[in-house]
């Protein structure tokens, strides 16, 4: 599989700070036991939440701070 690169996560994402966050979270997910959104063998969980955001398997939502 290729190289995933931050460049193909911002074209899903509005810039790198949103960005840093939809990754912790969702890695955080998976190591409480959520399930892979995309097949990803032998990544890190990193790589897998990098590889669901580039996939737009995983989306930012809206909030109050981010309006602003």
């Amino acid at each position: 599989m290729a190289r995933i690169t931050i460049e193909d996560c911002l074209k899903k994402v509005e810039n790198r700070f949103i960005l840093v966050n939809m990754v912790s979270k969702r890695v955080r997910q998976i190591r409480e036991g959520s399930d892979y959104l995309v097949s990803s063998p032998k990544n890190e969980d990193i790589v897998v939440s990098l590889r669901e955001i580039a996939a737009g398997k995983v989306v930012s939502q809206k909030t109050d701070l981010q309006e602003e």
